[in-house]
């Protein structure tokens, strides 16, 4: 990788950290723990904590043990993203997104002992787990991902 596109995934790297952690910190200051801020009827701001990884899982799991799995991941996400073409935009941008939650969340939980989660989608029948910014980096970085291979599968159909 150049070190001009080095860069601008490292700021890029910085500004998805910084947004998270302080949208973390404005939370934890001013929306006491489970109390839940209704923004439409399908959407509310609740502050929760989570202590596993996504949707809770491996919530029993020791939060040493936890973190350095989550950094293997980091280590290995990074390996890949190194190893991608200049041409794969969309999955670098995607690893670099997944990278920069994973590490937003890292960050709880070596601070916290938790992960501060507050965006929460319901109805009054149904709800989705309460989430963050970085699960959403990591989720919509995700997707990157995948649309770059989708992208390059239908490349290499249509030039065969």
């Amino acid at each position: 990788m150049k070190p001009r596109q080095t860069a601008f995934y490292g700021v890029l790297l910085f500004v998805a950290i910084a947004l998270d952690q302080g949208i973390k910190m404005l939370v934890e200051a001013r929306l006491p723990l489970h109390e839940r801020l209704d923004v439409l009827p399908f959407l509310a701001l609740l502050h929760s904590r989570n202590t596993g990884v996504a949707f809770s899982m491996f919530s029993g799991v020791d939060g040493l043990w936890l973190s350095l799995a989550v950094l293997g991941v980091i280590v290995f996400i990074a390996v890949l993203a190194v190893r991608t073409e200049a041409t794969q935009m969309f999955a670098r941008l995607g690893f670099a997104l997944i990278i920069a939650g994973a590490l937003g969340n890292l960050i709880d939980r070596a601070v916290r002992g938790y992960v501060v989660d507050y965006v929460y989608f319901h109805t009054p029948v149904w709800s989705f787990a309460i989430f963050n910014l970085a699960d959403a980096f990591i989720t919509i970085g995700a997707g990157l991902v995948i649309l770059e291979e989708v992208l390059a599968w239908r490349r290499g159909r249509k030039a065969g």
